[in-house]
C-alpha cells in the first residue's frame, strides 16, 4: 500500500446490514472497505485485493470464520495480514480459540463502532512495516523478527513472549516516553485487562535478561522509554 494511501480494510460477514454499517463507519473514518458474504468469496477476494486488514465473522453459511483464518495463515499471500475475529461467542474460550486460530484481536457483538474503529486502528499500529523488515538494530541490540531471537552485543538475551513483545515495541520507538495505559494498548492489547502495573513487572524481567547498562528510563508519573543515548531525564 502506497504511504498516502487509505487502508483497505476487508470485511466477511453474511449479515448484510452489518456490512452496510460498518461499511458506513469505516469510510467516514477514512478507511477503503470491500466485503464479502461467505468464506470462499472472501477467500478469493481477500487474496486478490490484498487488503491492509480483515473483519470476519465466526459464522459463514460455507466454513467458520476460525477454520478461514487458519486457512489465511496457511496461505503465502495472506500470513500476515492481519485479522480481527468478529462473533457473539463471547466466552473466554472462544477468545482464546480465535487468538490461537491466528487472529489480532477478537471483538465480540454487540459492539459500538467507536469501539471497533479503535481496535482496528491499534491493530493496524502494531502490525505496520511486518513486511519491511526482518530485523531491528538499536544501540547493540539486534532483534531478529523471523527467528524471534534477540542478542545485545553479540550476547543471546533470554527473553519471555512478552518482554520480546515489550523489546520490538521499544525498538521501534526509541527516545519516547510512553505511559503504562499506553504500553499496555500497544504490546497487551485493547482485549486483554491487566493491571498497569503488570507492566512494572515485565519492564524488570526486560530489565534483567538486558544487563548493564540499563537503557530503559523510568520517567516520574510518565512512564518509560527506551533512551539509548542517555537523553532523557528521570525527574
Amino acid at each position: 500500500m502506497p504511504s498516502d494511501a487509505k487502508p483497505l480494510i476487508l470485511i466477511i460477514e453474511d449479515e448484510h446490514d452489518l456490512i452496510t454499517l460498518l461499511t458506513y463507519n469505516l469510510e467516514k473514518e477514512g478507511f477503503r472497505v470491500i466485503s464479502a458474504d461467505d468464506a470462499a468469496g472472501g477467500m478469493a477476494k481477500a487474496e486478490k485485493e490484498r487488503p491492509d486488514l480483515i473483519l470476519l465473522d465466526w459464522m459463514l453459511p460455507d466454513l467458520t470464520g476460525l477454520e478461514l483464518c487458519r486457512q489465511m495463515r496457511k496461505s503465502n499471500l495472506l500470513s500476515k495480514t492481519p485479522v480481527i475475529m468478529l462473533t457473539a461467542r463471547g466466552e473466554e474460550v472462544d477468545r482464546i480459540r480465535g487468538l490461537n486460530a491466528g487472529a489480532d484481536d477478537y471483538v465480540p457483538k454487540p459492539f459500538s463502532p467507536g469501539e471497533l474503529v479503535a481496535r482496528i486502528r491499534a491493530v493496524l499500529r502494531r502490525t505496520t512495516g511486518r513486511d519491511e523488515a526482518d530485523s531491528l538494530s538499536v544501540a547493540g541490540i539486534d532483534m531478529d523478527l523471523v527467528a524471534h531471537r534477540a542478542h545485545r552485543n553479540g550476547a543471546e538475551l533470554k527473553l519471555g513472549p512478552t518482554e520480546f513483545r515489550l523489546l520490538r515495541f521499544f525498538l521501534q520507538n526509541p527516545g519516547r516516553v510512553y505511559s503504562r495505559d499506553k504500553l499496555l494498548d500497544e504490546v497487551w492489547g485493547h482485549d486483554i485487562h491487566v493491571e498497569d502495573r503488570t507492566v512494572d513487572v515485565h519492564i524488570r524481567r526486560l530489565r534483567k535478561a538486558l544487563g548493564e547498562p540499563d537503557i530503559i528510563r523510568t520517567v516520574r508519573a510518565a512512564g518509560y522509554a527506551l533512551d539509548p543515548e542517555g537523553k532523557i531525564s528521570e525527574n
